[in-house]
């Protein structure tokens, strides 16, 4: 600066935690996961010491996967443990607001990037003293394109003398792929892990010595920054899916392969409008040229271009022949970005095209008709008002058309994308503006490009089971899973019917005398799998519904544990308290954003009005004045 402004020359700097963290050392921190049947245990625990001769912060900071719900979290300081406490969010919320008020640090979740979301908490730690963090949390794995994902974000930030991660799988289905990925892990690092695997089981373990983790010999820079990835499939027989049942719960997994695919009509309505410009265009005409040679030759489909105006490409959907490819990618090439942004007008124009070629039967019987919307923007011209344009769409689609939402960046309203998706059978997606944003749109269509079930119901013995999970799904797609859960009544009989019988207490006995399997983890499995799908609800839901809703949420919440939307956890500490709340997918602007606190001539301001990164610069900034 060629002068200091006249507000920050006033003032100095008292504390700044996050540039005392060179004195606590981590000794320890082991990640151990259990994963039972899709559905995963994950325990974090960190021993970290001061090694000053005066008291210092001590950060734990995790990144978990979003889909995740933490479960627990405690603290213990010199033999004395502080829990976290998951309550009600509005109580929290008032123990936070009461802790910023008198100056006090508070901790936030907050979300780090595409699937992960960041736990972080720090406490003062006295000369030569102890602490120990463990931090709990649980995921129902999802099947993507064939393959579960298990994600642990590795980034301890110095050299640790004890690390270890351990993951303990077991598929009483039987394990039929099973594959290890990193980011990080050189050939030295290879060496430091070890798989192991049987007919059902397998234990990946990855324990790296000191001098594995050390980038460059001699010094204390560290190798371990990034993603370590376990993917794997199951074995799968029976025609009716798997069923499997621990302490009155069961949990119905079905997943058929070497189906036929159903025909697809895809229209996709693309966004142009001037904030679509650079990057964002080039690469959304790169992705729309690689998903158009994706499409099978029995799919029909068409292109909708909107800004200002809505521009459809051909009068009628055209069948994906090698010569109706080519046309379309050459007509993709001269897209150019400008103007504003007219959603309701394109959604319309798509709805109303795929209604033509079904009324002139044009295209084929027995097809699945859906409408892939790519947006980074408000609406911005001819209807404006979101709830005018979800309810416009809603109508004018009557049901008939999967609706697929992206919205590409964070000036996107995804709450708009989110509700109007789900209120037309599809799902929003965020797409991340990044080198590999024509990537994560292939990835996307990918996913829903084979759809091999439509119109499914699990049925299951009246008065035999109860509490059910939702067991009506629109499509089923290859490479992914429909999971059903549920309580079993008091008068089941010994055999629950499908189109193969299982025996009830044969299954039970398949998870008797495993050690590593986590309590009642079906029943777990069972109100994750219902939280979420309530939440999904209440999206698409207003009023006295939504209410209802996130009622239930909040009820199953308390009652197992789990921070999720509607519950935030509080962290009691020896001198303060701080809240961890989950943070929605929302944008930038619907988040509550981390708390940043810094103290200035005796007064705590939160950020000034700057983002946290602005206020990071700042800091050094003030520090070299």
């Amino acid at each position: 600066l060629d002068s200091p402004p006249p507000l920050l020359s006033c003032y100095r700097i008292e504390s700044f935690p996050l540039l005392l963290q060179n004195a606590i050392e981590i000794y320890s921190l082991h990640v151990d996961c259990k994963v039972t049947s899709r559905y995963a245990h994950t325990v974090i625990t960190s021993r970290v010491v001061n090694r000053a001769n005066e008291s210092k912060e001590a950060l734990f900071e995790v990144e978990l996967p979003k889909s995740a719900f933490i479960t627990n979290f405690s603290m213990t300081i010199d033999g004395e443990t502080y829990p976290g406490i998951i309550k009600e969010k509005k109580s929290a919320q008032d123990q936070y607001d009461a802790a910023v008020s008198r100056g006090q640090s508070a901790g936030l979740v907050k979300s780090t990037g595409r699937k992960l979301e960041q736990f972080r908490v720090s406490v003062s730690v006295a000369a030569a003293a102890k602490v120990n963090f463990e931090l709990t949390y649980e995921e129902l794995l999802k099947r993507k394109l064939g393959k579960y994902e298990l994600l642990i974000k590795v980034k301890p930030k110095q050299l640790v003398k004890h690390f270890q991660i351990d993951t303990h799988i077991f598929e009483p289905q039987g394990i039929s792929a099973l594959e290890t990925e990193s980011t990080f892990i050189t050939n030295e690092l290879n060496n430091a892990l070890t798989k192991v695997q049987n007919e059902t089981k397998a234990h990946i373990s990855f324990k790296p010595t000191i001098d594995q983790q050390r980038k460059t010999p001699g010094l204390d820079d560290t190798l371990l920054d990034g993603d370590f990835l376990i993917r794997y499939d199951v074995k799968r027989s029976e025609t009716a899916g798997d069923i499997q049942i621990v302490n009155g719960y069961f949990v119905h997994y079905f997943a058929p392969s070497q189906m036929p695919a159903f025909p697809k009509n895809v229209v996709f309505v693309i966004d142009t409008s001037g904030s679509m410009g650079g990057k964002k265009i080039r690469q959304t005409k790169e992705a729309m040229k690689k998903i158009l040679e994706d499409l099978n030759p029995e799919d029909y489909f068409s292109l909708v271009l909107f800004s200002g105006t809505v521009r459809l490409w051909t009068s009628s959907l055209l069948q994906a022949t090698e010569e109706n490819v080519e046309r379309a990618k050459r007509h993709v090439e001269t897209i150019s970005a400008g103007g504003t942004t007219d959603i309701n007008g394109a959604l319309q124009k798509a709805i109303h095209s795929l209604d033509k070629d079904t009324t002139a039967e044009l295209l084929p019987d027995q097809s699945i008709s859906m409408i892939i919307l790519l947006t980074d923007g408000q609406p911005t011209t001819g209807e404006t008002s979101i709830d005018r344009i979800q309810r416009n769409i809603r109508e004018a689609n009557e049901g008939k058309y999967f609706l697929y939402c992206l919205g590409f960046g964070f000036d996107v309203s995804y709450t708009f994308l989110e509700k109007m998706a789900l209120e037309n059978g599809g799902v929003a997606r965020r797409i991340y503006e990044d080198s590999d944003a024509a990537l994560q749109l292939q990835g996307f269509y990918q996913e829903v490009a084979m759809p091999i079930l439509k119109e499914i119901e699990m049925k299951y013995p009246d008065n035999a089971v109860l509490e059910v999970t939702q067991n009506n799904f629109k499509l089923l797609f290859d490479g992914s899973e429909i999971v059903v859960a549920g309580k079993l009544g008091n008068d089941h009989a010994s055999e629950l019917t499908l189109k193969e019988e299982a025996n009830i207490r044969e299954k039970e006995q398949v998870f008797q005398h495993q050690k590593y399997i986590f309590g009642n983890f079906i029943e777990r499995l069972w109100a994750y799998l219902t939280i979420q799908q309530l939440l999904e609800k209440s999206a698409s839901a207003d009023g006295e519904q939504r209410e209802n809703l996130e009622a239930q949420v909040l009820n199953i919440s308390l009652k197992f544990g789990f921070v999720t939307p509607l519950t935030s956890m509080v962290v009691t500490k020896p001198d303060a308290q701080e809240v961890a709340n989950k943070p929605t997918e929302a944008g930038k602007s619907e988040q509550i954003p981390q708390s940043f606190l810094i103290r200035l001539g005796g007064q705590t301001l939160d950020h000034l009005g700057y983002p946290p990164l602005h206020m990071f610069q700042l800091a050094n900034i003030l520090l070299k004045l």
